[in-house]
């Protein structure tokens, strides 16, 4: 047979090089440019079928023009405000009709109960995306001409600019963090120069190209794009790309150090790891894509984009990956430089010990990692999912929060953010005075013919009208949410009122519904998924369902570390509903990820030296880059700290520490030790069951152990 010319071993190489550099260069910048698509207007992502969101489309007919509320607050430092500042406050908020940003009239300046407060909403326009701030400070000098007072701006004005604010430079300083990480973890792990560098080129290749096709479906209305998605890409896509790069890298340096042709040894190593790499990616990208059965726009927003992270990670590991180190060959682990030996046969001397271990007394070993993560699962249910209250929305101290708080203390509780009630005009005197007699409810008042809430006739349209109703409770309180439950009841049974109560109350209420009943749906879809995938990959029932049994484990142990973690240190409350929902398929999918590599490795060992050995073997083989990857994964998802969100904190830290969790526990410890214990009819129904199936007895020494 004529043998494959040299210099035609490298076009493909080559090739593919050129091609990756183009692609790097022309569609790197996007991994910047998708906050130019990215919304985040939070009506945008209410669950799609809730009353709220019927009420938000209703209300819209109320509205003489589009408007955002930015609620201004005077306090006079402890005093009584005078009628001259109450009269000041009404002149300055008045002189800002007409001025760019405000969409209608603002309110007269009105006087709290105590007599130390003012309070006046100046309407908004809906459109002002990144100009936002600049307007508000506009409204905020305005406010300031009434002496001896402090002016302070809350309403959803105020909370959207701090969120553009908390998400200002996203791009640049999480990708920064996430990649100096990675870099940092992997130098000092692999103690080489070239290779920590060749993966995060190819980390950030595949980030470029996700944003890019990202980007175009998000330009085109195809998917919606918001700070959150946005940042959970960034760091999704660095953490796969990165943990598949490492699993494929280590394969190529133990078949270099079989043979000396770098070309055989980048096929052999493509060969043998494309199996479980892309068996990994399909449990996350399908585990994502599950959230398209959310009822939460903002869950269905993550699946597809999700989802097009993971795809381009695989795309550039076994592509560019493999062609970089063809032409690097032993020099990309320089000076870590492998040499020619039985590569079976090496392993860190800390896993072999630690495979001795498990060899030694498998039975102790998983029961007693087991119960640990039992102990650690029964404080999941202390976790309180019914949302972050808006004083905790921000980590560090937001004008926006301070100025709720400011309202809260001198006004109703729920002023600023009243319910809305949408009825037929025949039945609003007997839907107001219901909703008066709601325990709960401080004031119903109509919207007038000047689209604000006022006396006078009720602005009627289309047969319509709307009443908003200012809650005794604070609006992001458990309190309000239950007296939306009694105000629905009481309006509801009215006949021929058609009423529907919507406004950021009832909008809490029910995205917490909905992510309830979206956990119900989700979670069995995405287990069914992965362990399909599973089976496929494994050709057995009973290991796979093993697997998923211990990452569901691990999943309530870090649910219950972070309910501990969240009040006790942290100092939360609860988390946002669809925190758990998050943390699942994330924790799940990628927890999955690692036993896949593995079982994987365990079965094609099993396959020539028996279960017992395969496991010892595989253990040994695989867990150094099993565990960098972990723990490369987890710094990644830790890097999410540095947007100043709770919600994006919680999830973080569930992730970080439930990958260390399944890295350095479930993985390294109960699984081997569960399936050494159970022996070849862990491999049920496939030949590997069958005791005389491998060729070399079971008991065969452990690498060379003197011990069976």
């Amino acid at each position: 047979m004529k043998k494959t010319p040299r210099w035609a071993r490298w076009i493909v190489p080559l090739a593919l090089l050129i091609v990756w550099l183009g692609i790097g260069g022309t569609l790197g910048p996007y991994a910047g440019k998708l906050g130019e698509v990215a919304t985040n207007d939070q009506a945008a992502f209410l669950p799609r079928n809730a009353e709220s969101t019927q009420a938000l489309e209703a209300r819209k007919a109320f509205e003489t023009s589009p408007s955002i509320p930015a609620i201004i607050v005077w306090t006079a430092n402890g005093n009584p405000v005078t009628s001259e500042q109450q009269e000041a406050a009404t002149r300055a908020v008045t002189a800002l009709v007409g001025k760019p940003g405000v969409a209608a009239p603002p309110s007269p300046a009105f006087l709290s109960a105590d007599g130390r407060a003012l309070q006046a909403v100046v309407p908004l326009a809906t459109n002002l995306g990144e100009e936002i701030p600049a307007v508000l400070e506009e409204v905020r000098q305005a406010a300031q001409q009434v002496t001896a007072t402090t002016v302070q701006i809350a309403g959803p004005a105020a909370s959207q600019a701090d969120l553009a604010d908390a998400f200002a430079g996203i791009d640049g300083l999480l990708l920064g963090v996430a990649l100096g990480a990675v870099l940092l973890i992997l130098l000092l792990v692999y103690r080489s120069v070239l290779l920590p560098l060749v993966i995060i080129i190819s980390a950030v290749f595949a980030l470029g190209l996700a944003c890019a096709v990202v980007y175009a479906l998000a330009d085109r209305g195809a998917v919606r794009v918001d700070g959150q998605v946005q940042g959970i890409l960034s760091i999704l896509v660095i953490g796969a790309a990165t943990d598949y790069a490492l699993l494929l890298a280590a394969r190529f340096r133990e078949e270099l150090a079989r043979q000396d042709d770098r070309t055989k040894a980048a096929v052999a190593a493509v060969r043998r790891s494309a199996g479980a790499i892309t068996a990994s990616a399909a449990t996350v990208a399908l585990g994502l894509l599950a959230l398209l059965a959310s009822d939460l726009t903002n869950n269905r927003a993550l699946g597809p984009v999700g989802a097009i992270g993971i795809a381009c990670s695989v795309l550039t590991t076994l592509t560019f990956l493999p062609a970089a180190l063809v032409v690097l060959g032993r020099a990309a682990y320089w000076p870590a430089t492998p040499k020619p030996a039985d590569a079976t046969a090496e392993g860190h001397n800390v896993w072999r010990r630690i495979a001795a271990m498990i060899n030694r007394a498998p039975r102790r070993v998983w029961m007693s990692t087991a119960l640990l993560l039992a102990v650690l699962a029964g404080f999941s249910s202390t976790l309180s999912s019914k949302g972050v209250p808006l004083d905790e929305i921000f980590v560090n101290e937001a004008p926006s929060v301070s100025a709720q708080q400011t309202l809260a203390r001198h006004f109703p509780g729920g002023s600023g953010n009243p319910a809305v009630i949408i009825t037929n005009v025949g039945k609003a005197a007997e839907v107001r005075a219901a909703a008066e007699s709601t325990d709960g409810v401080a004031a119903v008042t109509p919207v007038t013919a000047t689209g604000r809430p006022g006396t006078g006739d009720p602005l009627v349209v289309d047969g319509r009208v709307r009443l908003d109703a200012t809650l005794d409770a604070a609006a992001d309180s458990d309190a309000a949410k239950e007296t939306i439950q009694r105000l629905r009841d009481e309006v509801h049974a009215l006949p021929g009122a058609e009423a529907l109560v919507g406004g950021y109350t009832a909008q809490q209420y029910d995205t917490q519904q909905t992510a309830a009943r979206d956990r119900t749906v989700i979670v069995p879809i995405v287990l069914g998924i992965i362990l399909l995938i599973l089976i496929a990959l494994l050709r057995s029932v009973l290991v796979p369902v093993l697997l998923v049994a211990t990452v569901a484990l691990n999943f309530l142990a870090t649910l219950g570390v972070s309910a501990l973690v969240f009040e006790h240190l942290l100092g939360f409350t609860g988390t946002d509903a669809s925190v758990p929902l998050y943390g699942f398929v994330f924790l799940v999918a990628l927890g999955v990820d690692y036993n896949i590599f593995l079982m994987s490795r365990v079965r094609e060992e099993a396959l020539t030296h028996g279960t017992r050995q395969g496991v010892l073997r595989g253990l040994i083989t695989t867990g150094g880059v099993i565990t960098s990857a972990g723990v490369v994964l987890a710094a990644t998802f830790a890097a999410l700290m540095v947007i100043p969100l709770a919600f994006l904190v919680q999830i973080a830290f569930i992730v970080a520490f439930g990958v260390l969790l399944d890295t350095l526990v479930v993985r390294s410890l109960l699984v081997p030790a569960l399936v050494i214990d159970i022996g070849p009819r862990a491999w049920w129904p496939s030949a590997l069951a069958r005791p005389m199936a491998p060729h070399v007895p079971d008991s065969a020494p452990l690498l060379g152990d003197s011990k069976p």
